[in-house]
């Protein structure tokens, strides 16, 4: 799959559920509403989605949420998909909170996954609660050390937020290096209505990256996962860091990948609103050259970049739906 810009699309991030058993200040808002369950896709038809990305030359796939363990019996769909590893598919991963790690963590890694991406904002267990809402910190990393044990490789992500946990990240560094974890810091992004103003929150990584130098030396490195990151090794850690930059540097010259919901709507680009309703085609009972036709239609009005600007004037985001909603 090519684009009008001639970039190949290997990268499906795949939303398995728009449900969250935490809700992040950054992320939703605190009385969120859910879809209800006849709108979202079958495990099946999730598999079969999937399944004309590999076939058209998807290499990667990676599930989401909202928390994608929360799904009942979403360990299936890991196990289908886990089934194409070495037959088109290269990879199969996840982005989790956590919460369900001790309980999930021995089967991802048989149904072939081998490294996972955990939220976590702050290790202190009062501001993780305060970001979170409600959540407590303890069960995360419970489920993060389980996952360890269990032989997944794992990259701690941390929304940076201005006034928050801004001095928090010399700390997590050395947490994640003394424990063998990468860590990845992420400017937040403009996304939905969470009640409040979030251009309070935004710190540019550009000084987050500053002010870790004082303490660490950060060398440059090729390293890539396939996505949006820039890494940096970490020399006193033998670890990395990333830092994804979607408002401070627009990484979309290289951009692969394209997100697909819980509800079967693939989105082009994560801060544009064109999108592509494969649900009705689904439930239609098209046939897979009909599917692989729609999905080649998609990816052909991909666009070059996001736009990720607030609108200041009228107090919105830059894009309406919530992240949870696309696939965090």
């Amino acid at each position: 799959m090519i684009d009008p810009f001639g970039r190949a699309i290997t990268y499906l991030r795949v939303s398995v559920t728009d449900r969250c058993d935490l809700r992040c200040v950054y992320c939703m808002a605190e009385d969120m509403s859910f879809l209800p369950k006849r709108d979202l896709l079958t495990l099946e038809e999730l598999d079969r989605l999937c399944s004309a990305f590999i076939r058209l030359g998807t290499t990667k796939i990676r599930i989401t949420g909202g928390e994608p363990l929360v799904r009942r019996d979403v360990v299936r769909l890991f196990g289908a998909l886990g089934q194409r590893l070495g037959n088109g598919l290269n990879e199969l991963t996840l982005t989790t909170n956590g919460t369900q790690l001790t309980k999930h963590a021995q089967q991802l890694v048989a149904a072939g996954v081998r490294r996972i991406n955990v939220s976590l904002d702050t290790l202190d267990p009062a501001r993780f609660t305060q970001i979170t809402r409600w959540g407590k910190i303890e069960p995360i990393l419970d489920g993060i050390f389980a996952a360890r044990d269990a032989g997944l490789a794992i990259k701690i992500n941390a929304v940076a937020m201005k006034g928050v946990n801004e001095a928090e990240f010399d700390t997590m560094l050395g947490w994640c290096g003394e424990h063998g974890f990468d860590l990845c810091l992420i400017e937040t992004m403009p996304m939905g209505d969470i009640n409040g103003d979030r251009t309070d929150q935004y710190l540019p990584l550009s000084i987050v990256r500053a002010r870790l130098r004082k303490n660490w030396t950060l060398e440059d490195t090729d390293y890539r996962t396939g996505g949006p990151a820039r890494y940096f090794n970490v020399k006193e850690t033998g670890q990395r860091i990333g830092f994804i930059t979607p408002m401070t540097h627009n990484f979309c010259e290289s951009c692969n990948r394209v997100r697909l919901t819980c509800t079967g709507t693939l989105y082009m680009c994560l801060g544009q609103e064109d999108s592509a309703d494969f649900r009705p085609l689904l439930r239609a009972g098209v046939t897979d050259d009909q599917l692989d036709e729609a999905i080649h239609a998609a990816i052909a009005r991909k666009p070059k970049g996001h736009d990720f600007i607030i609108d200041r004037r009228h107090d919105k985001p830059a894009v309406s739906r919530h992240m949870s909603v696309t696939g965090g």
